[in-house]
C-alpha cells in the first residue's frame, strides 16, 4: 500500500492545507508537518512511504529536546487517558487494535506499574507502534526496554514514533 498516491498529493498542498491534513500524524506535534513542508516536497513525498520518510527525517534530525516534546505528547499505553476515553482517534484505534481495551484487571495493574517505572527511569512515556502486536508482546517489550540507557531509549522511542506515523499514513492512503 505504501506506493499508493495520497489524495490529494502532498506536494500540491499549500502550507496550511498540508498541516491541516498531516499535522496530526505526530501526536500533538504539528511542527513535524510544518518542518517537512518547509523543507520542500516532491513527487517522492506523494506516497505514504515517501512522506513518512520525509516526516521521519524531520523528527530524527531534530534536537533531543524537540524529540522529547514529541515523545512526551504520547499517552501511556492502557493508561488513565485511555480508560477515560481521552485519546486521539488514532491512538484509540491503535490501542484497541492491540487489545489494550480488553485488559484484565491484573494486566491493567501491570501496565500501570510498568508505565510508572518507565517514566521514573526515562522521564517520558513508553512509546511503541502497537499495530500488529498484542498486549502480551507489548508488556514483554516494556520490560525489555526498561534496561535501555536513556539515550538508547529516546532513539528507540523516536523510531517507534516514526513507525506509528508510517502506519497512520498508510491507513490514510487506504481511505
Amino acid at each position: 500500500m505504501s506506493d499508493k498516491i495520497l489524495t490529494p498529493p502532498p506536494r500540491t498542498l499549500d502550507r496550511d492545507a498540508f498541516v491541516a491534513r498531516f499535522g496530526d500524524i505526530y501526536e500533538h506535534s504539528p511542527w513535524v508537518a510544518e518542518l517537512t513542508w518547509e523543507r520542500g516536497l516532491t513527487t517522492a513525498q506523494d506516497t505514504p512511504a515517501g512522506l513518512a520518510d520525509a516526516m521521519g527525517n524531520a523528527l530524527a534530525t531534530a534536537s533531543a529536546e524537540r524529540q522529547l516534546e514529541v515523545i512526551r505528547a504520547h499517552p501511556d499505553l492502557a493508561g488513565k487517558a485511555a480508560l477515560a476515553g481521552d485519546l486521539t482517534d488514532d491512538s484509540t484505534r491503535e490501542q484497541a487494535g492491540a487489545g489494550l481495551d480488553q485488559c484484565t484487571p491484573e494486566e491493567l495493574a501491570r501496565f500501570e506499574c510498568l508505565n510508572e517505572a518507565y517514566k521514573a527511569r526515562f522521564d517520558f512515556p513508553f512509546v511503541m507502534a502497537v499495530k500488529g502486536n498484542d498486549r502480551h508482546a507489548i508488556l514483554a517489550a516494556f520490560e525489555r526496554r526498561l534496561n535501555n540507557s536513556p539515550d538508547e531509549e529516546r532513539r528507540t522511542a523516536v523510531e517507534q514514533i516514526n513507525r506509528i506515523a508510517r502506519l497512520r499514513l498508510e491507513d490514510r492512503a487506504g481511505k
